[in-house]
């Protein structure tokens, strides 16, 4: 997409002194079926109004890493994508500076695609920063 200048729109954050966006890369992500079964049978959960958020401490590695699950019960293809298209790009502009050992899988609800883009991103960081008190607390 060409802006009027004919430079392409700046969107969302860049790496300082690369120009370069920060990008939402593979080891930030949990790609196995069993990375999510594990995560929903022995980790905890956080509602929040718009979603609910799964999370459970790593015994190994460094680094958060995060999934998302949209069921079909949510909408058609495009909604559904949509809502994962909309939660990555909040999650990617609010990862925490801490680098806890921790897999997150995030399950929206249908009002995700309604909610103001703001409003998602302040629960997702409502919701890394409750996952963060909580594996403080255990961890003590």
């Amino acid at each position: 997409m060409k802006s009027v200048s004919g430079l392409a729109p700046n969107r969302g954050l860049h790496l300082p002194d690369t120009g370069k966006r920060a990008r939402f890369t593979s080891s930030m992500r949990l790609l196995r079926h069993s990375d999510f079964e594990r995560v929903y049978k022995k980790g905890r959960r956080h509602f929040a109004a718009h979603m609910t958020v799964f999370y459970l401490r790593r015994e190994q590695g460094e680094g958060l890493r995060i999934g998302f699950t949209v069921g079909k019960v949510l909408g058609g293809a495009v909604e559904r994508n949509r809502m994962k298209r909309r939660l990555r790009e909040s999650v990617r502009l609010r990862w925490p500076e801490d680098r806890l050992p921790v897999d997150v899988v995030v399950n929206p609800k249908k009002s995700v695609l309604k909610l103001e883009f703001t409003e998602l991103e302040n629960e997702i960081t409502k919701a890394f920063e409750v996952i963060q008190k909580a594996l403080a607390r255990r961890s003590t």
